[in-house]
């Protein structure tokens, strides 16, 4: 076997062994005392596609509350069906500059390889389906998911006045926004790792490092409780 060869399979054998690692390893939940996740509560839901996961918050009326800015950028949170609001967070040029993967375009990709700023992506949503395949449910005690709320919130970048700042003209439609996210997007502290960051803040245990949606997925089947 060639060096280079041999150089390439001990480095594909390392990225194994730290993906292994990554789900098998637990990474706990901020959990307060009397904090708990259970059968009773409210439910949240985590959405999985291909490369990158949403959490989806029940549009109940404090959540309504705390993301009032929305109807400030003509956001129709009260409508009423409007269910759920899903949460995304991700590389700026990619996350907005690709709403299919017909718009692939080569300057998003190179920034989500070396880097980029970031966005929180929000969206309206009507039923979900908690028993698809694509979906994993969690019922939340209150103080949980208040928490989870706050650390959405938290990850928004603010002006001046307290405003989250929108990026205006994104979207890929009349129900959805972006807005400017604190930190920076690397490939491999992504999307997925910022969604498992969130569940932690709700008291849920996930890998230590989960950067896709299916090592996130493995992760929280595991290690749950």
């Amino acid at each position: 076997m060639k060096l280079g060869t041999r150089a390439a399979v001990c480095l594909l054998g390392l990225l194994l062994v730290a993906i292994a690692l990554g789900v098998a390893i637990p990474r706990d939940g901020a959990k307060e005392p009397g904090e708990h996740v259970g059968s009773e509560g409210e439910r949240i839901l985590l959405v999985s596609g291909p490369i990158h996961t949403d959490i989806a918050l029940p549009l109940t009326g404090k959540s309504r509350a705390r993301f009032g800015f929305l109807e400030e950028s003509g956001l129709p949170i009260d409508r009423p069906d409007a269910l759920w609001l899903l949460v995304g967070w991700g590389g700026r040029s990619f996350y907005i500059e690709t709403p299919t993967w017909s718009d692939l375009k080569p300057m998003p990709i190179v920034r989500t390889i070396t880097g980029d700023r970031s966005a929180l992506h929000l969206e309206l949503a009507g039923a979900i389906d908690p028993s698809s395949p694509q979906v994993q449910s969690f019922v939340l005690a209150p103080t949980a998911m208040e928490n989870l709320r706050s650390a959405i919130l938290d990850s928004l970048q603010r002006d001046d006045f307290g405003r989250p700042r929108e990026i205006a003209g994104a979207g890929y439609g009349l129900f959805d926004r972006f807005y400017e996210a604190k930190g920076r997007f690397q490939i491999l502290i992504n999307c997925n790792s910022w969604t498992s960051a969130m569940l932690r803040e709700a008291g849920i245990t996930t890998g230590l490092w989960t950067p896709l949606p299916v090592l996130l997925s493995l992760s929280l089947d595991l290690h749950a409780h």
